[in-house]
Parts: structure tokens; C-alpha cells; sequence
């Protein structure tokens, strides 16, 4: 009976990895439908995320990675820009704007958004546009691993002391979600060992569009009410977060010439994506309500882009398949 159940979970998971560009974006929809639950699913925000950490080193090819190490050049300059990138977008409007024009919820998310580290999903999203993922798996896990350390800082920098910030209580906060992740999937590879692990991609991969879905209903929590009270208010910071993320992805793309264009493609994906949950996440309560909507909004390019953008990266992914055969 155990193992019927076992394995109808599993072929549900492998169903669900096999739509993952439809499954991200259905489900910030029906996390915008089901707002009943969202206040309830608030609290499991720490729990995806530490299982999106947990996904992504368990998943990481050690050897590809030390391969990228043994020529760091590429990795290090990849790594910088993906962390560079967004502070100096998001720093830059804030000179010209002013942070004093700026809603202080607002600036504190902006700063959150410029300062976290790529979204976790972005090599699962390589794996879904059928692009090798060595180089964005690495660039996103040795940022994460920096996060703790330079996440706390970038945040504090930006925002500056319009938003007071604790940035040692966030600092301890991100060491556990990304220490804590790391043990978790050291555990789960001695356990399961890499073969297997490589076997499991779709059920893997099932399994991360099921924690986005709830972390999709977490993050809606106040989006349908604040839409109906503030609809500008809201079209203002939805415009934002898409603003960031289309920004980076086509100033990475045509910037980093030294990179292939499917590299260059999911390194943008990476700096206009951040994971603004972690952060959110290891602040937990202190997060001021203008700033936890600018967090849920800034989900949809999150959800959306894998779906609207697969249409170019099949095109890039058909090419680049013509030139190696050529």
C-alpha cells in the first residue's frame, strides 16, 4: 500500500517536472486565487526556501564546478556581475530618483531585491530550456554561499539609515538558511548518492514547482486586498520589479560577450532574478507591510518569465545546437 502511494507521489512529481516553464506560472495565479489560505501558508515561507536551498547544492556536479574553479576567470567575473549588476541598476535609480521620494517599504524591497543572491530556480530553469547548467549552477551557489556576508551589507548600503536594520541578527539568520541547506543536501547525497539523484530530475524537478506553488500562496498574502485599496500603488511596484528584471537580463546579455548566448541568457535570468525570499525570510517579522507587497509582487517576473521568455531561449538553444553541429 506504502509503496502504491510512494509511487503515485513520484509519477505525480515527474508529471509536474515535465511542465515546469506552465506549472511556475499557474501557480502565482492560483496563489492570487486562493487568499483564504494565504495567511495560514505565511509561516511555510522559511520552509520553501530552505527547501529550494536544500534542491540546488544537492543537485550541484562537485566536479563540474571544480572544473569551472581550475579556470576561474569565467566563473569569478560571472559571479561578480551577478551580484554587481542589480545594486548598480537599483543604486543608480536611487541617485536620480532620490531615496527620500521614495516610499521607505518600497526602498527597503528595492534594496532587498538589489542584494539578495540569484534566484535558486534559475538552474532548474537552465535544465528546463535545455541549456548546460555548469556555469549559472555554480555562479548561483557560490553567491548563496556568500550571501550571509555580503547580502546584509548590500542591503544595509542601499537602504541606507532611512530603514533601520539589524544587518548582524540577518547576517546569523542567512547562515542558518544556507548552512543549514548545505548540511541537508550533504546528508541527502551520501544517502541517496549521485546516480540516483541524477535519475530523479523529474521527480526533482516536480518537487520544486510543488514548493513554489506554496510559496506562491505565502507570498500572496495582502496582493488581492492591496490591489482592490492601492491598484496605482500597486501597478507602481509590479512595474518595478519587472523594470529590474528585463533590465538585467537584456544588459547582461548583450554586455557579457565572452560568454555563450545561452550564458549569457541565464546569467541575466540570475541578475534580474533574486531571492528576495531568503532575506524576507531570515527577517521575518520586522518586514514592514509595504515591503513584504513588494516582495509577493515581485514574484510575478519570477513566475512568468520561465513561461513568456521560452519562446527566445528555444530559439537560442536551436541555434547554438546548429553552430556545434556545424
Amino acid at each position: 500500500m506504502l509503496m502504491r502511494i510512494a509511487a503515485s507521489l513520484a509519477a505525480g512529481l515527474a508529471w509536474l517536472g515535465r511542465y515546469g516553464t506552465q506549472g511556475f506560472a499557474l501557480s502565482i495565479f492560483l496563489g492570487l486565487a486562493l487568499p483564504q489560505f494565504s495567511a495560514a501558508a505565511r509561516p511555510l515561507l522559511p520552509v520553501t526556501i530552505f527547501c529550494f536551498t536544500t534542491i540546488v547544492f544537492m543537485r550541484a556536479d562537485v566536479a563540474i564546478i571544480a572544473g569551472l574553479l581550475r579556470s576561474p576567470g569565467k566563473l569569478t567575473l560571472t559571479c561578480l556581475w551577478m551580484v554587481a549588476a542589480p545594486v548598480v541598476v537599483i543604486g543608480g535609480a536611487f541617485l536620480v530618483v532620490g531615496r527620500d521620494a521614495i516610499d521607505p517599504g518600497l526602498l527597503l524591497g528595492l534594496a532587498i531585491l538589489a542584494a539578495a543572491p540569484p534566484i535558486m530556480s534559475s538552474p532548474a530553469v537552465a535544465l528546463i530550456y535545455g541549456f548546460e547548467p555548469s556555469l549559472i549552477i555554480a555562479g548561483v551557489i557560490i553567491t548563496t554561499v556568500a550571501s550571509p556576508i555580503v547580502a546584509p551589507m548590500l542591503v544595509e548600503l542601499l537602504a541606507g539609515a532611512a530603514v533601520p536594520l539589524d544587518r548582524w541578527a540577518l547576517t546569523l539568520r542567512l547562515v542558518f538558511f544556507v548552512g543549514g541547506g548545505m548540511a541537508a543536501a550533504a546528508i541527502l547525497r551520501w544517502a541517496l548518492g549521485m546516480v540516483r539523484i541524477k535519475a530523479m530530475k523529474a521527480n526533482l524537478d516536480g518537487f520544486g514547482v510543488l514548493m513554489y506553488f506554496i510559496f506562491a500562496i505565502a507570498a500572496m498574502d495582502g496582493v488581492t486586498s492591496a490591489a482592490i485599496a492601492a491598484p496605482a500603488r500597486v501597478s507602481g511596484f509590479l512595474a518595478c520589479a519587472f523594470a529590474v528584471s528585463i533590465i538585467g537580463l537584456v544588459v547582461s546579455y548583450l554586455a557579457l560577450r565572452f560568454l555563450r548566448r545561452s550564458e549569457r541568457f541565464m546569467v541575466g535570468y540570475g541578475a534580474g532574478q533574486r531571492n528576495m525570499g531568503m532575506i524576507v525570510a531570515a527577517l521575518g517579522a520586522g518586514v514592514p507591510p509595504s515591503t513584504f507587497l513588494f516582495f509577493a509582487l515581485a514574484q510575478f517576473p519570477i513566475y512568468l518569465m520561465p513561461w513568456l521568455l521560452s519562446g527566445f531561449a528555444g530559439r537560442i538553444r536551436r541555434e547554438e545546437a546548429a553552430a556545434d553541429g556545424a
